[in-house]
């Protein structure tokens, strides 16, 4: 999926999710949304989970 395409899937989906639960269900989508990206990404090999951890813990620098 191209770039475009999955920036316009993301816009609609969160738009369904204002509509459909107000403010705090877009809030909660859009976590969700992060979430599962985080996740895929670690299930590709694509992100280090625990590098990242570390880099928000303050035992690693993230540059």
């Amino acid at each position: 999926m191209s770039p475009t395409a999955t920036g316009v899937t993301i816009g609609a989906v969160l738009a369904l999710a204002v509509l459909a639960f107000g403010f705090w269900g877009l809030l909660l989508t859009a976590l969700f949304m992060g979430i599962g990206a985080v996740l895929g990404r670690s299930a590709e090999g694509k992100l280090d989970l625990g590098g990242v951890l570390d880099a928000l813990r303050g035992k690693r620098s993230s540059s």
